[in-house]
C-alpha cells in the first residue's frame, strides 16, 4: 500500500483513467460490432464516418495501436465497400 500522499493520488488517477479508458475501448468494440452486423449498405455508409472517428480518437488517446487503428478501418471500409 502506498505510504506516500502523491503515490495515494497516482492510484485514484491512474483508476479513474482505466475505467474511462475501458469505457472508450468499449464503445468502440461495440460500434464496430455493430457496422459489422450490418446488411444495408446505405445505412453502413452512414455510420462508416462515425465509427472511424471513435477509432481515431481512441488510437490518439493511446488506447489502441495507431497500427492497430488502420488495420480496423482499413477492414471496415472493405466490409462496407463491399456490401451489396
Amino acid at each position: 500500500m502506498a505510504h506516500h500522499k502523491s503515490a495515494k493520488k497516482r492510484i485514484r488517477q491512474s483508476a479513474k483513467r482505466r475505467l474511462r479508458n475501458r469505457y472508450k475501448k468499449t464503445t468502440m468494440r461495440t460500434m464496430v460490432k455493430r457496422l459489422r452486423a450490418m446488411e444495408d449498405k446505405a445505412q453502413a455508409e452512414e455510420m462508416l464516418p462515425k465509427v472511424v472517428s471513435t477509432i481515431d480518437r481512441v488510437a490518439k488517446a493511446n488506447i489502441i495501436h495507431k497500427n492497430t487503428a488502420g488495420h480496423l478501418k482499413s477492414k471496415l471500409t472493405r466490409f462496407v465497400n463491399k456490401l451489396g
